[in-house]
Parts: structure tokens; C-alpha cells; sequence
């Protein structure tokens, strides 16, 4: 049966776990801090090893690949085993990986250092993403939010700092947010403690980590809804690799600006994710999942049509709209994929983050290849239709109204 919560017993039990929730936004904002330092860095590793864009495009997809393919690994084996410090698992991995992108000489160490940050995100995103689904106090859409908000702040700051610290002074510096791998273990503290007594309390008790729930449709209808999650997904973030890998590169090449202004206009785009993803998951809890993600993914594409034939400043305004539609789309997408399938918490959420990460790698390795053959301009003006495959969640059953038995 699924667990009923009177109004005030979710309000009186969400304050409680609020502390936890907010830990665990913290530490996906750190992680994804340290992930976004790999892409905002391109430009700087480019420019100091003299490397082409398909190799830059290399790079992005081992990184990528590495973050997706073992997600739903991560996801399936702590299903089973769960351990109460695997966050901290995942800063220790983090940090020997951006220690070596400092100091990487060659391609090849570059190569190994972008897997190792990518293995340490592999981690933090299944496990943090099913912690905050067992604390969230039936407020699940919220909690979603708040976690993946903290991601989008985190990245959103990444390039920033990275403009700051790292384009001003050299790659060694680097270093530098190895020290947030480090603060990433202090404020996970508590979350390993609540986890630890959580995990205690099912093994005492002889219970399974979440309750036993029907699925809310057929096998047929769910494994065609997951067929068009999947297409939205490619929707989704074969448009956010363009803008997340290449911004940097097109606003550089296109308007002329330094790679300190390009970094500033990748902050706004990535800061506009992070409000973005604070609405979408809310909203979902009201109106469903289903109507947030045809609304916000369909309703990228005026911004992404727009944002190649603009000036620079219209260029950062169309960013902000497309970054901040677009990002809603994931805390619905997840959650409705959750709903599916409620009793796979971790394996759903390993296989989305990294079917995510996955499509991100591959799109940004095949178009690192056509802006080398191409040129970004005429990449970007392809790109820009993407978000129209968005017109498929119309064919999403709802999910707002069905009952878990």
C-alpha cells in the first residue's frame, strides 16, 4: 500500500527531514560544481595542450560515458547492498580526478582524469536522487526539485569560478576544487548518519527499502510511455550539449568575446537551469508530470530557434529562456519514470541520469566532428530544432489521477 500522510503529519515530517534534504542538495550542488569544471575548461585545456575539436568532442564523451554507463550499475548494485557512505565514495573519486586534469600532460592522462570525475558523478546521482526520494515525506516532486537544484547551482557556478580562478591564473589551478571534493564529505555527514539508522531500522525490521507498490499501468502502456521518455531524453539533451560543451566556443567565435565573458555567458544559461528545475518538479506535483514536460521541453524550441540569428545580448536572453524550459523537464521526467516502475528507485534513477549523461557524451563527440568539418554556426542552426521532438509527450499517459494499489 502506499503510505498516506495527512496534511499536517507531511508538514510536521517534512520539517524534520528538511535538514537532510538540504544536505543532500548541497552535496549534488558540490558535485556538479566539480562535474562542470570538465566542460568550462575546455576552452583552457584546448588552448594549453593544442587540441581540435574532435578531440575535445573525445574527451566530452568519456567523461559522459563514464558518468552514464555505470549510473544504473551503481544504481542496481546499492539497490541491493546499499551502503550508507557511498556519497563520500563518490568526493574521494571526484577529487583524484580533477587533482590529475590539473597536471595532465597528454591526451591520454586527460583521458583517464575526465573518466575518474565522471565515475565519481556516477555515484552521487543514483544514490542522493534515491535518498531523497526515501526522505521526502511524500513530497516528492519538492524534494526531487530541491536535490536537482542544487545540482543546477552548482553547475551554474562552476564555469564562474573556473573564469575566475582557473582561465586567469592556468590549468594547475584546478587543484583549487579539489578542496570542494573535501567540504562535499563534511556536509554529507549527516545524510550517512540518517542513512546509516534508515538502513538499520529495515534491516531490524526485516523490510524491504521502499514499500511494495503496483505498477500504475500495463507492461504494454509502460514500456511505451518509457519508449517516449526515451525520445524526449534525446530531445532534451542533444540541445543542452550544444549549449553546455560549445557555448563557450560559439559566443567566442560568433561575437568576438574573451573566454572570461564566454564563461560569464555560460553561468547565466546554466544559472537559468537551476531555476528552471526549482519550478518544474512543484509543479508536476499539482498539474502532473505529464503536462510539465510537454510544456517545458515544446517550449524551448521559440528560444532555441531564435538564439543563432540574435545579437549578443538577445544571444544571453534566448539562453536564459531555452536553459530555464528546458531544465524543467527533468525532475517530471524522472519522477514519472519513478512512478512507472515505484519500486526500482535507484535502478530508474541510475538509468536516467545516465541514459542523460549517455546522450549527452555521444551528441557532444558527434558535434565536436561537424563544428570541426562545418563550423559552429551552421551547428547551432541545426541544433536549434531539436527541442521540436518535444511534440511526442502529448502521447504520455497521465499519470496524475491513477492510484498505487
Amino acid at each position: 500500500m502506499q503510505q498516506s500522510y495527512t496534511g499536517g503529519e507531511v508538514s510536521a515530517t517534512l520539517r524534520k527531514q528538511m535538514p537532510i534534504l538540504l544536505a543532500l542538495g548541497a552535496c549534488h550542488l558540490l558535485n556538479d560544481l566539480m562535474q562542470s569544471v570538465v566542460s568550462a575548461s575546455y576552452p583552457i585545456i584546448k588552448q594549453d595542450l593544442g587540441l581540435s575539436f574532435s578531440q575535445i568532442g573525445v574527451l566530452s564523451l568519456i567523461y559522459q560515458l563514464a558518468a552514464s554507463v555505470f549510473q544504473p550499475v551503481v544504481g542496481y548494485v546499492f539497490d541491493k547492498h546499499p551502503v550508507s557512505r557511498s556519497l563520500n565514495i563518490a568526493s574521494l573519486l571526484t577529487l583524484v580526478g580533477l587533482l590529475m586534469m590539473a597536471y595532465s600532460d597528454s591526451l591520454l592522462s586527460l583521458m583517464f582524469s575526465v573518466f575518474m570525475v565522471g565515475l565519481g558523478s556516477a555515484v552521487v546521482h543514483p544514490e542522493a536522487s534515491r535518498i531523497t526520494s526515501l526522505a521526502s515525506a511524500g513530497h516528492r516532486g519538492f524534494a526531487q526539485s530541491l536535490f536537482q537544484v542544487g545540482g543546477n547551482v552548482g553547475s551554474s557556478a562552476g564555469p564562474l569560478l573556473v573564469a575566475l580562478i582557473v582561465a586567469t591564473r592556468g590549468r594547475s589551478y584546478i587543484a583549487w576544487f579539489c578542496l570542494f571534493a573535501l567540504l562535499a564529505i563534511v556536509v554529507s555527514r549527516p545524510v550517512c548518519r540518517w542513512y546509516a539508522g534508515f538502513l538499520g531500522q529495515m534491516r531490524s525490521e526485516h523490510r524491504r527499502m521502499t514499500p511494495v507498490r503496483r505498477r500504475p499501468l500495463s507492461v504494454g502502456k509502460t514500456s511505451f510511455a518509457l519508449v517516449v521518455i526515451t525520445i524526449l531524453i534525446f530531445s532534451k539533451y542533444i540541445y543542452m550539449a550544444s549549449l553546455s560543451n560549445y557555448y563557450t566556443f560559439y559566443a567566442i567565435e560568433h561575437f568576438g568575446v574573451s573566454i572570461q565573458a564566454s564563461q560569464v555567458m555560460l553561468f547565466v544559461f546554466l544559472l537559468s537551469t537551476a531555476v528552471g528545475t526549482m519550478v518544474g518538479g512543484p509543479v508536476g506535483d499539482k498539474i502532473g508530470r505529464k503536462y510539465v514536460i510537454w510544456i517545458s521541453i515544446l517550449g524551448t524550441a521559440p528560444f532555441s530557434l531564435l538564439l543563432p540569428h540574435v545579437g549578443l545580448v538577445a544571444t544571453v536572453c534566448m539562453s536564459f529562456g531555452a536553459g530555464f524550459m528546458l531544465s524543467s523537464a527533468f525532475p517530471a521526467i524522472l519522477l514519472y519514470a519513478q512512478e512507472l516502475l515505484p519500486n526500482k528507485l535507484g535502478l530508474i534513477s541510475g538509468l536516467f541520469y545516465g541514459f542523460a549523461f549517455g546522450v549527452a557524451g555521444i551528441a557532444s563527440a558527434i558535434l565536436g566532428h561537424f563544428v570541426d568539418t562545418c563550423g559552429i554556426e551552421k551547428v547551432y542552426a541545426f541544433c536549434a530544432y531539436t527541442p521540436l521532438f518535444g511534440m511526442v509527450a502529448a502521447f504520455l499517459p497521465n499519470l496524475k489521477n491513477v492510484r498505487y494499489a
